[in-house]
């Protein structure tokens, strides 16, 4: 690609994930130079956008509201300005956990049961026996969500989910390994295990060095047998491919004790640090981070032109 190609790394964001899209947007803005490119960074406060003029590509790493949900690619798209990543349709369906669940559905793809409570009118419990995983819909890196094993805890659960908006996604709760596979243009990489140290793969867990304590363990290649592997790995295929998300994303994916893959939901903004889980499976796969950050770009650019 040209040298000389202004590219705006859009970071930051108005929503809850903005702390953790500063770190990723600073190390993708970092790689891009090592790699001769011409990158500036944009940090994004709001709803809007403000772009350095000449913009040749914006390289999107607004994690959860605005970056993701396809708002802001609408407004690329009316300027006429090519970003990289999924497009306006695809990451509105897939930032929607219950429009995502759908297509799962309709498309074979092994996902959790669910049910869908509606709380405008008031806080209340699902029909769905304990115990389950409560969501909100519309928000990323677990933010608001909780498992439940007792009814004692499903109210305060289901008040917090309702805080993000009046429906709330129900799961029935898989126990077993906590896996997520990298999708990039079109091939599914290794598969990464994920180990959290204690409890589940909150934000704490995810995040530790936004919060006080929490940690994980990841292993990539996963420990998983050969068949078993390349079931998980189409099954994260199988999801992108039935959202229609264009050139990269990551699939997180739950494996019970019998070795059977669930499908929770499909991230077209994951997390983009040199040790965030796709550019680890990346590494995996042959591609240095800097090398993966220019190869996202060129086919973005690419695909947009």
């Amino acid at each position: 690609m040209d040298n000389n190609l202004l590219i705006a790394v859009l970071m930051g964001g108005p929503g809850s994930e903005r702390d953790v899209s500063l770190a990723s947007g600073n190390a993708v803005l970092s790689a891009l130079l090592e790699q001769g490119l011409n990158a500036v960074p944009v940090d994004v406060t709001d709803h809007s956008l403000d772009l350095p003029e000449g913009t040749g590509l914006c390289f999107n790493v607004i994690h959860g509201t605005f970056g993701e949900d396809g708002e802001m690619q609408a407004m690329l798209e009316e300027i006429g300005v090519p970003y990289t990543g999924a497009g306006v349709e695809s990451s509105r369906v897939a930032f929607d956990k219950v429009a995502s669940k759908q297509v799962f559905v309709e498309s074979n793809v092994p996902t959790p049961a669910s049910e869908i409570v509606d709380c405008s009118a008031g806080v209340k419990l699902p029909a769905m026996p304990l115990p389950y995983v409560i969501k909100p819909p519309r928000e990323g890196s677990s933010v608001g969500v909780h498992i439940v094993h007792d009814e004692a805890g499903a109210m305060a659960a289901m008040a917090d989910a309702a805080r993000y908006g009046d429906e709330v996604l129900i799961e029935q709760l898989i126990v077993g390994d906590e896996l997520t596979v990298g999708v990039l243009d079109g091939v599914a990489l290794p598969v990464v295990q994920i180990a959290p140290r204690s409890g589940f793969y909150d934000m704490n867990n995810k995040y530790p060095w936004l919060n006080d304590g929490g940690g994980t363990d990841y292993y990539c290649p996963a420990e998983l047998d050969e068949l078993t592997t390349v079931r998980v790995q189409e099954a994260a295929l199988a999801a992108h491919c039935a959202l229609g998300i264009e050139i990269y994303s990551r699939v997180d994916v739950l494996l019970d004790a019998e070795a059977n893959p669930y499908v929770l939901e499909a991230n077209t903004i994951p997390g983009m640090t040199a040790s965030s889980l796709l550019p680890k499976a990346a590494k995996v796969a042959g591609y240095d981070f800097g090398p993966l950050c220019k190869k996202i770009a060129e086919l973005s650019l690419a695909r947009r032109r």
